[in-house]
């Protein structure tokens, strides 16, 4: 099989031009990443302030949606200017059209968000490689989830990113029943279905880590993740830690692939997407095909 070549961007040959944005921001302030008429959200933001910049309505491909209150270190977006935006972007200055972008992006936000100012920032903005999409591109994601159990761990200049849970938690136990969910699975049982989407997930890693401050941090990593999986994981798994289910069970309702009163989601505060990682520049478009044919 022949190695797939990456296509550089190329200048001066019409068409449309891929821009990734690497981005963080804190999701307190946010109805979640998607748009929702009337509500704040992070895309709304971002493409609001993209419009000012570019005089059109701007549409971006994110990495990962993130739910209400969640937040992220490591998104990742794409989306496509004709040549000459992109050429314009800083305005007769001699400056680089990448950072111009990022300085004029930063400026734009700031003005929408207003009182919120810095709750979304733009870290990183360059030519895409030929192929590359923010969402199918995708090797895996990486969110973490801080938990402190117990009053004498609760930190309050910290409560805005950690759970407070009531009662401690047995961190072992917990990891035992979470390295059954591992691999290629259907997490149905886990996820709040999307009509036409399918729930069948690679969980890579699932692990319980107690820090030197006694505070738990929870790695999820996945090739992806559907509908409030993440969330409805770490809930399932403090069931397991405080006792008030067995070792097994979280397996068990995996196969049954069923959800009831007892599929509860964690509190989204505590949420972040720490990475998106992506192959090679000369693989992303071999990726996002595998990935696109395996979703439908």
């Amino acid at each position: 099989m022949n190695e797939r070549k990456p296509a550089a961007p190329v200048l001066g040959g019409g068409g449309f031009l891929r821009v990734r944005l690497d981005l963080s921001y804190d999701g307190g302030p946010f109805s979640g990443w998607a748009l929702q008429p009337g509500l704040r959200t992070v895309q709304g933001a971002l493409e609001e302030a993209l419009a000012l910049l570019l005089q059109r309505a701007v549409r971006v491909t994110v990495a990962g949606r993130t739910d209400a209150g969640v937040h992220a270190r490591g998104q990742v977006v794409h989306l496509d200017l004709t040549e000459a935006e992109w050429l314009s972007l800083p305005r007769g200055h001699e400056l680089d059209p990448a950072v111009a972008l990022l300085r004029r992006l930063r400026g734009a936000l700031s003005r929408i968000l207003g009182d919120h100012t810095g709750a979304v920032e733009v870290h990183d903005a360059v030519l895409a490689p030929e192929g590359f999409d923010a969402r199918f591109s995708a090797l895996w994601r990486r969110y973490s989830y801080r938990i402190a159990d117990g009053p004498a761990r609760w930190d309050p200049v910290l409560r805005g990113i950690t759970l407070w849970h009531k009662s401690p938690v047995d961190v072992p136990l917990m990891n035992e029943g979470a390295s059954a969910l591992l691999g290629l699975q259907d997490f149905r049982s886990y996820c709040k279905p999307r009509e036409g989407a399918t729930t069948v997930r690679e969980l890579q890693k699932f692990q319980f880590d107690r820090g030197p401050d006694g505070v738990i941090v929870v790695t999820v990593q996945a090739d992806a993740f559907c509908h409030n999986m993440v969330r409805s994981l770490v809930g399932s798994a403090l069931r397991v830690g405080e006792g008030l289910e067995p070792v097994g069970w979280l397996h068990q309702r995996l196969v049954e692939r069923k959800r009831d009163a007892k599929s509860v989601l964690a509190a989204p505060h505590p949420l972040v997407l720490e990475q998106v990682a992506y192959p090679s520049d000369s693989e992303v478009l071999a990726r996002a095909e595998l990935t696109r044919a395996r979703r439908e």
